[in-house]
Formats: C-alpha cells, sequence, structure tokens
C-alpha cells in the first residue's frame, strides 16, 4: 500500500479523487440557470459566489462518495486504486475535505440570498446520498441525475432569490442527461454489482435492456432542453445548439453496445463534456445576440 500523501503533495490527488474535471459536465448548465435568472450577466460577485457553491457541494459530494464506497473499490479492479483504498489519502484526510467542502459550500449559500441558504441542506443530501442508492435501487442513475440537475435550478435561485417554473425543463433535462450517460457508464459494472448485491439498470435488465433506457433517457433530455428553451424566450442560435447536443448524444449512443464497452470513455468523458459546454456556448451566444 502507498504511503498517503501530505501537505501541497496531496493537492493532484484530491483534485483527482474528485475528478474536478468533471465539474464541466454541470458547470455550464448552472451558467445558462445563472444567465437566464439573471437575464444576462448578474455581476461578478454573484458569478463567482454560485461557481464557489456549484464546485464546493460536488467536490462534499464526490468526498463522501470515496469514503461511503471505500470498501466497494477496494475490491473492484477498475476503482482499487482510487485514494483512500490505494492508500494515497487516509480516511482522516478525506473527512476533513468533506467537513471543508460543506463549510465552503454553506458560506457560498449564505453569501448569496436567503432562499439559497436555506436549500443548501436540500441540495446536500440529494447530491451526497446519491452514494448510498446503489445499494438498494436500481434507480440510483436517476438520483445521480437529479443531483447534478439541481444546478440549473440552484443557479437561477442564486441570482432571482426564488425558483420559477421557467428553469424546471432544463434541470429535468440534465436529469435525464445525467441518468442516460451513467446507465452507459455502469455497464462496465454489471457483473461487479451482480457479485457484490449492488443495484444498477444492467445489473437488474442486462445491457440491451439498459441501453435503451439510456437512449430514451437522452430522447427526453433533447426535448426538455428545447422546451426549457421556448420558456425562457431563447431565440434561434440556442436551438441550433440543441440540435448540436442531440446530434452528440446520438454519436455517443452509438459508440457503445452490449457486447462492446470498448469505447465507454470517449463516451462518458469526452463527448458528454462537449455537450455541456456546447450547450451553454449556444446559450451564451443567443443571449448576446438578442
Amino acid at each position: 500500500m502507498a504511503t498517503a500523501a501530505r501537505g501541497f503533495k496531496a493537492l493532484r490527488i484530491y483534485l483527482e479523487m474528485i475528478k474536478f474535471e468533471h465539474s464541466i459536465f454541470v458547470l455550464p448548465f448552472a451558467m445558462i440557470g445563472m444567465m437566464w435568472g439573471a437575464g444576462g450577466w448578474p455581476g461578478w460577485r454573484t458569478f463567482l459566489l454560485i461557481v464557489l457553491a456549484m464546485v464546493s457541494c460536488r467536490s462534499a459530494a464526490m468526498a463522501f462518495n470515496r469514503i461511503a464506497d471505500r470498501d466497494v473499490d477496494a475490491v473492484n479492479p477498475r476503482t482499487r486504486m482510487r485514494a483512500i483504498p490505494a492508500g494515497l489519502l487516509q480516511l482522516r484526510q478525506v473527512n476533513l475535505f468533506l467537513y471543508a467542502s460543506i463549510a465552503i459550500f454553506f458560506v457560498a449559500a449564505w453569501q448569496l440570498n436567503p432562499l439559497s441558504l436555506v436549500l443548501a441542506p436540500v441540495a446536500l443530501i440529494v447530491v451526497m446520498g446519491y452514494s448510498l442508492t446503489k445499494r438498494f435501487t436500481f434507480l440510483c442513475h436517476f438520483v445521480l441525475g437529479f443531483s447534478m440537475g439541481i444546478g440549473p435550478a440552484a443557479a437561477w435561485i442564486a441570482t432571482t432569490g426564488k425558483l420559477a417554473p421557467a428553469i424546471l425543463p432544463i434541470t429535468f433535462a440534465v436529469t435525464f442527461w445525467g441518468a442516460g450517460f451513467d446507465i452507459i457508464y455502469s455497464l462496465q459494472d454489471e457483473d461487479f454489482d451482480r457479485e457484490q448485491g449492488l443495484h444498477s439498470l444492467p445489473q437488474t435488465i442486462g445491457k440491451r435492456k439498459a441501453l435503451a433506457v439510456s437512449r430514451v433517457c437522452h430522447v427526453l433530455a433533447v426535448a426538455l432542453l428545447a422546451y426549457g428553451g421556448y420558456l425562457a424566450g431563447a431565440d434561434t442560435v440556442y436551438f441550433i445548439g440543441v440540435a448540436f447536443a442531440a446530434a452528440l448524444l446520438v454519436y455517443e449512443q452509438s459508440l457503445v453496445k452490449p457486447d462492446d464497452l470498448s469505447r465507454v470513455n470517449l463516451a462518458f468523458f469526452t463527448l458528454n463534456g462537449f455537450v455541456s459546454i456546447g450547450i451553454f456556448g449556444f446559450a451564451l451566444v443567443d443571449r448576446i445576440l438578442r
């Protein structure tokens, strides 16, 4: 077992532990919620507080996931080199990181507005609770998707101080998008989940049917992105972005077959980053041109 890292040497391991680069999945959608809620640019203070809240909340969720799953990760060949089972970080270190992330999240929510602070515990329960759902339900993918989907709604609340129906289609679009690609990712662990008594759609209904559910999720995501743009008064450029996202999701689905998972990482990591950044880019240009 490796020696636990300390000091600045641990920073890279912390960032790897929480998959910091995956913040790119949700943050662009949160920026859409911020932009539509504010009717444009909300100011640097609000922008930076939203980014701080999003990153700290996600960091807390990922740290909790690594703590909750440390025993399972240790026996899964795909995850046994994660920080805790590999001994790169001590459990105490990850707990301290978790508590610090939660504290930063609450401070950011407090500085935004009263409703953000009131709803902050709810957001934490959702994003951290996902880590436990695989132990008792195959709907865990949808819990993960919803933990991502609350990002745009949270950013809307952060800029307006209230929740409005106009942002809800984007919330559920991200929910179905996230559930769809998490189902794809979980295909890799079908046999392991069955052996360990864990739950997932592939473990429950098999790879082929799980992929069919994933495709339905992505169809719903595209439809809800379009409907959300309609409610927000978006113009042509935004809907071109929705078509762009739809094309990427079609390609993503084409990469993975029940008997060929060799391109799961391309489908999961690369293409979904392009989806979120792409739709935000089109939404931003659309907003600027209006």
